[in-house]
């Protein structure tokens, strides 16, 4: 008997429906984003954000020509493999600080945020503080929003050239500055300036301070909030740095709705209204483009413009301030005050944030305040591991590398331990600031100590120290430091 199969299950396909038919809209991911014209703005947290513009930018553009010691002090010589802050002096091998640093600023960033939000985006993130600038140089030249919008949609003449190539060559000016600056911490920036009227720059600083200016100019001048919507990774996980009592840009929807226009001599409670007259300013001043009447939004960088203009509003309508405001999510549904949120801010995550914070700090600044002056490394004879000399003694050679950390001369003296009767010899080693000293150094083990070690590598303890740890006159910080190696003896 034949046997046949089950029949399959059919699943019915079934043409979709059209968009006319439900209602469905199809929008281009390629489509051209609308242009965004935010508004000037004057007010509390916007003297802040110009404070911070000030400070981190005289910082920027002043560093590179202070002098320390008669150098720059912050210089990070590639060329020489040197890295110069204030006292300072480090080398490849002191990455382990660099990445200590990155691991800090992190930590930072996450206390900070789960604090009060976005402040790094809002006050000093390079691309807010630049795009600050660009568009202060854009209003003083184009005008303030109508103006820019007006000019866009003008057909160009004499008068829109002159005033769209005046905002360019004030871009590209302050673009190419930064650009300098920039170069200036990894080659003196004196030389620099000194090279670029002969047109001495070498070819590799003239790439950088064309390609760092042009950084600036297209994020600052035509990328903008494009930087903070679509490619800064920040605003991604920011939500899982936030709760419910972090200290974010607030709208206080209970109170301002439901919304709408009134005369300012109107009763708002006697309407049924709000206190949000809709009069969308804190859209138009907004360098992102959102409405934060929706919501916190992942777009949104904290910059307080909303509030602002917002408070300037309510003071013109004889209203209270404060409708949107810097305040928590449980702040704002169980009306806490200030001193309640306050008080919400020592909460668990915070205060591991800020344990963690603080214990690397500590191990950070400890570590770099013991850091030895000096380093080496004792590298083997490669040519051969031992040899018997003309006594019958063993003798092994090795290359020892001392590498000065400070910037003053310094003098070591080398011995060995570890084997009884290990004759050393090794001259003085002399370093000068923020240089390497090599040196050969002979170990020998007489014939009646060598015999027991037949065939062996036993091990060995260098020891450096500075003359000053030596007892001689100082010179330099006393240090003493050690490196194990082996000593073979040959059948």
């Amino acid at each position: 008997m034949r046997r046949t199969d089950p029949p399959r299950p059919v699943i019915p396909i079934q043409p979709a429906p059209s968009a006319a038919d439900d209602g469905m809209q199809f929008v281009s991911m390629y489509q051209k984003q609308p242009d965004i014209y935010p508004r000037a703005v004057k007010g509390w947290f916007a003297g802040w954000r110009w404070t911070f513009v000030w400070l981190t930018q005289l910082l920027f553009y002043g560093l590179p020509w202070m002098q320390w010691g008669g150098r720059q002090a912050v210089l990070f010589d590639l060329e020489a493999q040197r890295f110069y802050i204030l006292g300072l002096v480090l080398y490849p091998q002191d990455l382990i600080f660099l990445a200590a640093l990155l691991v800090l600023s992190a930590l930072a960033l996450f206390l900070f945020t789960a604090v009060a939000g976005r402040l790094w985006c809002g006050y000093t993130c390079p691309q807010t503080v630049y795009t600050e600038i660009f568009m202060w140089v854009e209003r003083r030249i184009e005008g303030d929003r109508i103006a820019r919008m007006r000019l866009d949609q003008a057909p160009w003449g004499a008068g829109k050239l002159a005033r769209k190539s005046a905002k360019q060559a004030a871009w590209l000016a302050i673009a190419l500055f930064t650009g300098f600056s920039f170069v200036g911490y990894f080659t003196p920036i004196r030389e620099l300036a000194a090279a670029l009227p002969e047109l001495g720059v070498s070819p590799w600083n003239l790439f950088w301070i064309l390609f760092y200016g042009a950084a600036t100019y297209g994020n600052a001048g035509y990328l903008r909030e494009q930087m903070c919507k679509y490619m800064c990774p920040y605003a991604r996980f920011q939500s899982a740095l936030i709760d419910k009592d972090s200290l974010i840009i607030t709208y206080d929807s209970a109170r301002g709705e439901p919304r709408g226009s009134r005369s300012r001599k109107a009763s708002p409670a006697a309407q049924g209204m709000g206190d949000c007259i809709d009069c969308t300013l804190c859209v138009q001043v907004c360098p992102t483009g959102i409405d934060i009447r929706d919501g916190l939004q992942n777009e949104c960088i904290g910059c307080a413009a909303c509030i602002d203009v917002c408070d300037d509003v309510m003071d013109k309508m004889g209203y209270a301030k404060g409708l949107i405001r810097y305040s928590t999510e449980n702040g704002v549904v169980n009306g806490w005050t200030r001193l309640q949120m306050f008080k919400r801010a020592l909460r668990p995550r915070v205060l591991v944030y800020a344990a963690v914070l603080g214990a690397a700090s500590v191990a950070f600044a400890a570590s770099v305040a013991l850091r030895s002056p000096f380093k080496f490394d004792v590298v083997k004879d490669r040519g051969a591991l031992a040899r018997i000399v003309d006594d019958g003694a063993v003798e092994n050679v090795y290359r020892i590398q001392i590498m000065n950390r400070t910037e003053a001369p310094q003098t070591y003296r080398v011995s060995v331990g570890g084997i009884d009767g290990l004759a050393v010899s090794a001259p003085q080693a002399s370093a000068g600031p923020a240089s390497v000293a090599s040196l050969v150094v002979s170990l020998r083990l007489p014939r009646r100590e060598a015999q027991p070690l037949l065939g062996t590598s036993t091990p060995v303890v260098f020891e450096v120290a500075s003359l000053a740890a030596a007892g001689v006159a100082p010179s330099g910080p006393s240090a003493v430091q050690r490196e194990r190696s082996t000593f073979f003896v040959p059948r």
